[in-house]
Order: C-alpha cells, then sequence, then structure tokens
C-alpha cells in the first residue's frame, strides 16, 4: 500500500507540475494576432491608421495581454476580396495566429466571412461595415468594433430633412457599402418626408469626379448627401470646391468623406460640411481628450476615426485574454469574454450587443470647422445611442 500510496503521489506531483507547467508556457508565449489591413491602393491610410492605434493601445499596457506578449503578424489587404481571403488562410493555416482582426473593406469581409466561421477562428473587425455580416451573415466568431452602413447613415437622414432641405442629391462609391450607406440615409430621409433627385455612384478608386459634380449641379439639390473614403473622398471634396458647389449647396455625408486624414489632405475644400460618425476628434470627454493627446505625442499628427477604432480593437482583444489569463485554446471562452468586454473610451460608452456582437454607439453630427487655427470636425449635434437592428 505504502509504495501504491507513493507511486499514486508522484504520479499527482507530476501532474500538477506537468499543469503548471503548460500554464506557465502558455503564458510565456507569444499572443500572436493576425492583422489584415490595406497597406497600399485606396485605403492604405486607413490600414496605417488603424495600425497606429493598435500599436498605441498595446504599448500602453505594455505590450501583454493575459501575462503574454502580443506579437502581430500583417498581411495586405490590398483592395482584392480574393487576396483578402488568401491572406487571411495563411495568417490561420502557416502562422498559426490566435486570432484575427482588420478589414477595411465590407467585400473583404464577406469574402473571408465563411471560412472564419467555418473553422472556428475569432475575427475582431475593426472598420469594414457591411451590414450582413451582422445580419444574415453573422457568425458567434466575429465581432466588429466599427460599425454598420445602416449604423453610421440611417440617423443623418430625419436629421437632414429636418435641419437642411428636403431635396437632395446622392453621391457614393459604387460597391457594397456605397450602396448599403445610400440605403440607409434614404430610409430615414424619406420617412422624414424627404425626396431624393438624384443618384451617383462611382468607382472605387476614382480620379475624376468632374461629371458627377456636374450632374449633382443640374439637379438642383438642397443638400447633398455621400459617402466617399480616402483619396476618393480628397478628390471629390476638391473638385466639388473647384465647381463652385461648395458655397452653395451643403455636403452632409457619412463621416469617412470628410474625416481627420481627408481634412489634413484637402484644408478648406473640406470646411462646412457635416458628417454623421461615431466619433469626433473634439469629442469632449475625458477619455477621447487623453487618447487624442497620447496619438498626437505618439504619432506627430491628430488621430482618425481609424485610428480610434484601431485602439478600441487592441483594448477589446487584451481585455478578453486578460479575462481568460491568457488561454485562448477554447474559442467559444475566448468568444463569451469578448461578449462581455465594456469599457469608456474614446467614442464613449463601448458594448457589444450579444446578439449580432457589433458595437452598439452613440452617432454624432459633425462640422467641419476652424478652432484655434486648425481645422476638424466639431461635434454640432448628438443623436443618440444607436443598435443596430441585427
Amino acid at each position: 500500500m505504502d509504495r501504491q500510496r507513493r507511486r499514486f503521489l508522484k504520479q499527482g506531483v507530476a501532474l500538477s507540475l506537468g499543469l503548471a507547467l503548460g500554464r506557465a508556457r502558455a503564458q510565456r508565449e507569444a499572443l500572436r494576432v493576425g492583422v489584415v489591413l490595406p497597406y497600399s491602393g485606396v485605403y492604405a491610410q486607413l490600414g496605417e491608421d488603424i495600425t497606429n492605434g493598435m500599436l498605441l493601445y498595446f504599448e500602453e499596457v505594455r505590450n501583454q495581454a493575459g501575462g503574454r506578449p502580443i506579437q502581430l503578424v500583417r498581411e495586405d489587404e490590398t483592395a482584392d476580396p480574393t487576396v483578402a481571403l488568401r491572406k487571411v488562410t495563411k495568417l490561420v493555416e502557416q502562422d498559426r495566429v490566435d486570432l484575427l482582426t482588420g478589414l477595411v473593406s465590407t467585400a473583404s469581409a464577406y469574402a473571408v466571412r465563411d471560412y472564419v466561421h467555418s473553422t472556428r477562428n475569432i475575427l475582431v473587425v475593426s472598420n469594414a461595415g457591411g451590414n450582413a455580416l451582422t445580419r444574415d451573415r453573422k457568425s458567434p466568431y466575429i465581432f466588429r468594433t466599427s460599425f454598420t452602413s445602416w449604423q453610421v447613415s440611417f440617423p443623418l437622414g430625419r436629421w437632414v430633412a429636418e435641419r437642411l432641405g428636403k431635396r437632395v442629391a446622392i453621391v457614393a462609391a459604387d460597391y457594397a457599402f456605397g450602396r448599403e450607406s445610400a440605403a440607409a440615409f434614404k430610409e430615414s430621409f424619406l420617412a422624414a418626408g424627404g425626396q431624393v433627385v438624384d443618384e451617383v455612384y462611382t468607382p472605387l478608386g476614382s480620379t475624376d469626379f468632374s461629371a458627377a459634380i456636374a450632374r449633382v449641379g443640374r439637379a438642383r439639390p438642397q443638400a447633398v448627401y455621400g459617402f466617399l473614403a480616402g483619396s476618393d473622398a480628397a478628390i471629390f471634396l476638391r473638385q466639388y470646391a473647384q465647381f463652385g458647389l461648395k458655397g452653395s449647396i451643403p455636403l452632409a455625408t457619412t463621416g469617412f468623406t470628410v474625416e481627420e486624414d481627408v481634412v489634413q489632405a484637402v484644408g478648406k475644400d473640406a470646411e462646412g460640411a457635416y458628417s454623421s460618425l461615431h466619433w469626433a476628434v473634439r469629442l469632449a470627454l475625458p477619455e477621447n481628450q487623453r487618447f487624442v493627446q497620447a496619438y498626437r505625442r505618439r504619432f506627430n499628427r491628430a488621430p482618425s476615426v481609424y485610428a480610434m477604432q484601431g485602439y478600441d480593437t487592441a483594448r477589446v482583444i487584451v481585455e478578453a485574454v486578460n479575462a481568460l489569463k491568457g488561454d485562448t485554446a477554447n474559442k467559444e471562452r475566448l468568444v463569451e469574454a469578448l461578449e462581455g468586454v465594456r469599457f469608456r473610451g474614446p467614442r464613449g460608452l463601448f458594448e457589444f450587443d450579444p446578439r449580432t456582437h457589433q458595437v452598439v454607439q452613440n452617432i454624432y453630427v459633425r462640422q467641419v470647422r476652424e478652432v484655434g487655427g486648425e481645422l476638424a470636425n466639431a461635434v454640432v449635434a448628438d443623436l443618440g445611442r444607436v443598435r443596430d437592428p441585427g
């Protein structure tokens, strides 16, 4: 009996040591985060800003999550959904990442959805806003920290009808997010008695909007609603001013069309434009003021909404991994930890809708104004807390 008991005790000690060593090893091993963002092409600046926001937050927590050092494995999303899927597959199957994040393009997000779902890999989308990703194509393994097309543009429609006019022309990029954004705007705008006098959809990566702008001018709207982003938005705003529409027909767009990266590129050509978004650089919250100051110190320029989304995405990942003490092997437990993330950040209260895994957030109306010698988006109205219907 004594011999058996000693053998049993030895086995128990060995098992305990093995478990302890396993936990310690898991804590020492890097948390490998696969990042798929555009680092070239029309949305390259967006990818850089999201990455910078992530880096800023990770640096604030000393590059640690759940006792594990954080390692980013980056891939260029480009503007091709097929490329995005290939890069996600590589990160999972070759690089063996613990979870995925990124994706600017809605088309890319749709392209990778089935692969992520079928392989049960966690994806935290930091930009792409296609409605279906948290509606009919939602997955328990996909979370989104950014917005939906509907969430940003639906609240703006009624505001435009009540404040700017009932006759509106629409200019939007001709792909999924542009079409969805216009549809969301029209949903509330038409319900408020508005009339859409013309709609123009332009190819992604356009270098000349003169035909679209001339067409809008001929329609004689009281305001123009639009969605363009990146270099497309910059070119459009310059030409809108050159054609003389800037001072005569107000612009009321999604916030991306006049986000900080675009305003810095075009200057006064963006002045006066209204937009709806879930954040503004001058949003008067202490958490936002700290974020803006820290970002300026680190990168020597003002952050954009994309940088803020990267910052919040990094925090979501860290808080979920901290809750699990670094153990990300069980994907169901990681899903539960992500669902429980809730904090006050630069945009205000951040929390996920547990049904859709879409962030619930306030939407603000901003206007590009000169404040203290600098052009920036100033908040002129709070449209309240908006939950995508799912």
